[in-house]
């Protein structure tokens, strides 16, 4: 049996797994975020040798550790650029976790090693060139392209949440207004529910909030949708379209022949996957003469992270 390690880094916990050659973990770990990065180093390679004796193997028979991370990673250098999580920006991780290993490690970032697992063994399987947006806190984009990762000149590209959508939109954690992460992510939706919510206290969308003591979610709006609340679907309609023309812009730039959504926001299911299937067509270059590629729910889950670190080799390009 021939096992891989991948290590899926997270603002709160990081978890690692092995994967054997079906695409399987076969065994997993976890264990909360350090503030300190070296000590994240230490523990990931503590938990990888504890996993591999579980199984009676050892580091040496690893062909690499693959790890993947939030925010913008140099593959080649290995330093975290841009990692908002957990601050560690320019962090060398590769040279890092290679000390304490003996390893290779291969790093990528988190939405790059999700589409790596769909394109493997998910919703993206036998596909060749696949869009993918990772839709939580804030959005990740991912392309397959010839059955490879596309990532730019200097493997720090893809960053699609940054691409403008809105002029004068929500601000983005990035300083500049009206993103596609600003006005799509679980943080814009939330701020687009709290607005509709404030404009109609009488309706069931207000009533919903108050009785879960303010509290408002990515889902919150698509919960009272199916119950004919007006403010909802004003929500979930305008949610929709900015998702839809985002979607579009990219489609017409690189005609994937899929696109994938994950993320917790993924999980609105039909609600969401209906409106934007139906309102893609208005945004995409010729689709009466050519169409276009079916939008659907990404299908690795909280497994994609791990799996797709594991076997980046499979999908990374040849240079």
């Amino acid at each position: 049996m021939r096992l891989k390690l991948g290590a899926d880094l997270g603002g709160t916990t990081i978890k690692l797994g092995l994967v054997d050659e079906r695409f399987r973990i076969i065994r997993r770990t976890a264990f909360p975020t350090p503030d300190d990065f070296d000590q994240a180093v230490r523990e990931i390679a503590r938990c990888a040798g504890s996993l591999l004796r579980d199984v009676g193997f050892s580091m040496t028979d690893l062909p690499f550790i693959g790890l993947g991370v939030p925010g913008t990673v140099n593959p080649v250098t290995g330093r975290l650029a841009l990692v908002n999580n957990t601050g560690w920006e320019n962090a060398p991780m590769k040279e890092a976790l290679r000390e304490q290993t003996g390893l290779p490690v291969m790093i990528a970032n988190d939405a790059d090693c999700a589409l790596a697992a769909e394109a493997l063994a998910g919703s993206a399987k036998n596909e060749r060139n696949v869009l993918m947006l990772t839709l939580g806190t804030g959005v990740g984009g991912a392309m397959l392209i010839n059955g490879r990762l596309f990532s730019g000149c200097d493997g720090m590209g893809m960053e699609v949440g940054h691409m403008p959508l809105a002029a004068g939109g929500r601000p983005c954690t990035c300083g500049a207004d009206g993103c596609i992460e600003a006005m799509v992510s679980a943080t814009g939706l939330i701020a687009l529910t709290r607005e509709a919510a404030e404009k109609a206290p009488l309706s069931l969308l207000s009533a919903h909030i108050r009785q879960h003591g303010g509290q408002i979610d990515g889902r919150t709006a698509f919960d009272c949708l199916p119950q004919g609340d007006e403010a909802a679907r004003q929500v979930v309609d305008q949610y929709c379209l900015w998702l839809s023309q985002a979607i579009g812009g990219l489609i017409n730039v690189f005609r994937p022949g899929l696109v994938l959504l994950g993320g917790g926001l993924s999980g609105a299911g039909e609600l969401l996957f209906s409106r934007v299937n139906r309102l893609l067509p208005h945004f995409i270059l010729g689709y009466d003469a050519i169409s276009g590629p079916a939008v659907i729910r990404a299908s690795m889950g909280n497994d994609a992270g791990i799996i797709g670190a594991a076997c980046l080799d499979l999908v990374t390009r040849e240079d």
